[in-house]
């Protein structure tokens, strides 16, 4: 049986680790094919690497060795077709694979929009993805005086501290009215501003791009801001989301089921016999009545990768989506996010609380029966297992308040006090 992964990111490369666990090399061959790195690397990592923190080598969490003991082959290039009748993959060289069983796990690249003045740039213009966009960062930040970042997520704030650890006069342009309102309510989005700001950042909100501008050899010189403001600068970093990279898929020989993402079912079979999908270039079609799942995050990746494989593998794999959970940092605030927080049916209360001076803050919120749906924590790390565990056990408020310290995860960095908080409940 030969099982082929297109892209060998957290989902391809969970796959292809997952079903060697269970079937030995004379049982199941295994080929990874990948057009960004010849191995698997943490794309989470790619701001330490930038910041000088980490070598490229240790971006990868596998030492290379793993891939020729484990048996997996590993092929650089791009898939240009897909015949899934005759089972058979056409690469850009021009080789001819052929499958028993294929993964389409080619992740997602950079959501962009035609800005006037796009079509002149012919340099400076940076995302935050890939190893090449870390490359054509590292190779433009010694040229740079100031940088400007569009868009309020996770990858445009990593891309504003790196850009700040090497010097630059940074402009931060979100245009929502507080700091990333699709995870924040207004009391975090507003901190998350002003620690942003703390760090030498021009951080504008409501405020967006218009146009670009470039020199005479088409690099970046300016950009125009809709409220008709000129920023010079010599870097633009575009960080407004990302999309599934499936648009080649729609002109291969046998195209798969495609919206935004490609279409898979809840055994991550998409409409064609033996491929399969999984990671941030799919989207899960859970109930017929509803838009389709997409999970763009790294850990929902990595299970789909998992779960994906076992379902090559003939397990019977019924996809229920888990407790949402997500972390980062901005800057130095450590963030956790553990269930519902937002979007939530009138009568859902919360339970905010900030500690006074400091940017630590958190977030609980419970339903009308009072029993905690989510965490919103801020300035602090937390175990998002216990909290998670919380959420399933349907615990009460007052369970959780008396509990809380059982869930904090930074001892060893110093626990935060929990009694020295103010306190308030909010209707949302």
């Amino acid at each position: 049986m030969h099982y082929v992964i297109v892209g060998n990111g957290v989902a391809g490369t969970r796959a292809a680790m997952t079903i060697r666990q269970r079937h030995e090399p004379q049982q199941a061959r295994i080929t990874l094919i990948s057009d960004e790195s010849p191995y698997f690397f943490s794309r989470t990592a790619l701001m330490y690497a930038y910041m000088d923190q980490l070598r490229r080598r240790d971006l990868e969490p596998y030492e290379r060795e793993v891939y020729d003991r484990q048996q997996i082959e590993r092929i650089e290039a791009q898939v240009v077709d897909l015949d899934a009748e005759s089972k058979k993959l056409t690469l850009d060289d021009g080789r001819v694979i052929t499958f028993d069983r294929c993964l389409l796990a080619v992740g997602a690249g950079p959501r962009m929009i035609d800005f006037q003045g796009l079509d002149d740039v012919e340099d400076g213009l940076v995302h935050f993805v890939s190893l090449q966009d870390l490359d054509t960062c590292e190779r433009l930040t010694w040229s740079t005086d100031h940088a400007v970042v569009v868009g309020g997520g996770l990858i445009g704030v990593e891309l504003v501290e790196c850009f700040r650890h090497h010097g630059l006069q940074v402009t931060f342009l979100v245009r929502e009215p507080y700091y990333w309102p699709a995870a924040f309510a207004e009391e975090e989005g507003q901190m998350i501003s002003e620690h942003i700001r703390s760090h030498g950042v021009d951080l504008c909100h409501e405020t967006q791009l218009a146009s670009i501008e470039t020199d005479s050899r088409g690099r970046v010189s300016a950009v125009v801001t809709e409220d008709d403001e000129q920023i010079q600068c010599q870097m633009l970093g575009i960080a407004i989301g990302v999309v599934p990279r499936v648009n080649w898929l729609r002109d291969v020989a046998t195209p798969p089921a495609i919206g935004a993402g490609l279409r898979v079912n809840r055994a991550f079979e998409t409409s064609l016999p033996g491929v399969y999908g999984a990671g941030d270039c799919i989207e899960i079609e859970l109930d017929p009545k509803k838009e389709p799942l997409h999970e763009p995050i790294w850990y929902a990746a990595r299970r789909h990768g998992e779960l994906a494989a076992r379902s090559m593998l003939d397990d019977d794999i019924s996809y229920e989506p888990p407790i949402f959970y997500n972390s980062s940092k901005f800057f130095d605030i450590e963030y956790t996010t553990v269930g519902e927080v937002q979007d939530l049916p009138a009568g859902t209360n919360t339970l905010y609380r900030r500690k006074p001076d400091a940017a630590v803050s958190q977030r609980i919120v419970v339903d009308g029966d009072n029993c905690v749906l989510g965490f919103s924590m801020l300035g602090s790390r937390w175990d998002h297992t216990v909290l998670t565990r919380w959420i399933k056990e349907n615990r009460s408020l007052d369970f959780v308040r008396r509990n809380l310290p059982d869930a904090q995860f930074d001892v060893e960095f110093g626990r935060v006090d929990l009694d020295s908080f103010n306190e308030e409940m909010r209707t949302l």
